[in-house]
């Protein structure tokens, strides 16, 4: 390989903002058919899902892998990463709270969500503090912070420093491991 393709290599994740796609597992290439099941029937055969119950849990891999959709499994256990512009939440305008898809826990309002050019749904701060943990990461020869649920240990996605005011944080997060609950006004307007 010469010196121009490994630069060209190099710098085409750093063109798309550092968020790009990436398959930690299994996740389908043509992402178009998002998650078949509605949040209901996957909440359903989750019995650690809660939107109340903040308790950290301590489920196995293997657990998790009988009680999830395929999709979200790949993208919360195994790293993986939606295909930019796919998601069903990137360019999503409602009003309301995003909750873990795993397990229930409250990760972002709608009024810290923001539209940008990456292509997955991006905030400029959690819904408290301990709603996440951060942790490095330095896969595909970048070093960016890896963006994981408090409560069951789920990736979510990726943290930069190119975000909007009043933060300057850009959390860019996967539709896949997110679910997202109306206001009680926006879903009664919706009646």
């Amino acid at each position: 390989m010469n010196y121009q393709s490994v630069m060209i290599t190099l710098l085409v994740p750093f063109l798309f903002g550092g968020c790009t796609y990436s398959n930690g597992g299994t996740i389908a290439q043509n992402n178009q058919s998002k998650i078949m099941e509605t949040a209901e029937t996957i909440h359903e055969k989750n019995p650690y899902y809660s939107r109340t119950d903040t308790t950290k849990l301590h489920v196995p891999l293997s657990e998790w892998k009988k009680i999830l959709p395929p999709e979200m499994y790949d993208v919360a256990f195994e790293k993986g990463t939606e295909h930019p512009f796919t998601g069903k939440y990137w360019d999503y305008k409602g009003v309301g709270t995003y909750y873990c898809a795993v397990c229930g826990n409250k990760l972002f309002y709608s009024t810290a969500k923001f539209a940008s050019t990456c292509g997955w749904p991006s905030f400029f701060e959690p819904s408290r503090k301990n709603a996440v943990i951060y942790k490095p990461d330095h896969s595909f020869g970048m070093d960016r912070t890896e963006v994981i649920c408090a409560r069951c240990g789920a990736h979510l996605g990726h943290v930069f420093n190119d975000g909007p005011a009043p933060t300057g944080l850009r959390y860019c997060m996967n539709s896949a491991v997110l679910d997202f609950v109306p206001d009680t006004h926006e879903a009664m307007v919706k009646k």
